[in-house]
């Protein structure tokens, strides 16, 4: 079950789904070692990252332009204004940092977790604050995207139960 997940969270990532099954499955499981790497690294759950993966709903390679005349990077939609922070973070260059955030899915999901876990700190420890924060220090743009995630939990929470009931032997 999680394989599928991840199999199909992996095609999401790379924007096109491989005529190879096998192939979904090697990144799949890739996609899912990013993850967990990150998720350990900052002490979060996984499920967390991919429910953020989810309802981001970004592209390795995508920049999409904000209204605030910011963009957004990646898998994860990291906003460029965490560019400087995050090249400190990781000891680089704000261009260096981009690129990877932009290109590489291990970094892009490595710099969400990140931010997520300064979301965390700053919630101190409030999980679903911080996942708000994640996205907004403004109070309605962060209920919207907690009801969106919400949304998202319930969604993927009824896709694995269907997928349960339909793997059961009968």
């Amino acid at each position: 079950m999680k394989r599928f997940l991840f199999a199909a969270l992996a095609a999401l990532l790379g924007g096109t789904l491989s005529a190879h099954a096998a192939d979904n499955m090697a990144r799949g499981a890739f996609v899912s070692d990013c993850i967990n790497a990150a998720a350990s690294t900052y002490r979060l759950p996984p499920a967390v990252l991919v429910i953020l993966l989810n309802m981001e709903n970004g592209r390795l390679g995508e920049v999409s332009g904000n209204s605030n005349h910011t963009v957004d990077i990646g898998p994860m939609q990291v906003n460029a204004s965490w560019l400087p922070k995050l090249a400190a973070h990781w000891k680089a260059s704000k261009e260096e940092t981009y690129r990877a955030l932009r290109d590489e899915v291990c970094a892009n999901i490595e710099g969400g977790a990140w931010i997520l876990r300064q979301a965390l700190d700053e919630a101190k420890g409030d999980l679903w604050e911080g996942v708000g924060l994640y996205h907004s220090h403004k109070e309605a743009h962060k209920t919207d995207y907690l009801r969106k995630v919400f949304q998202q939990v319930m969604r993927l929470q009824k896709q694995v139960l269907a997928e349960t009931v339909q793997a059961e032997p009968k």
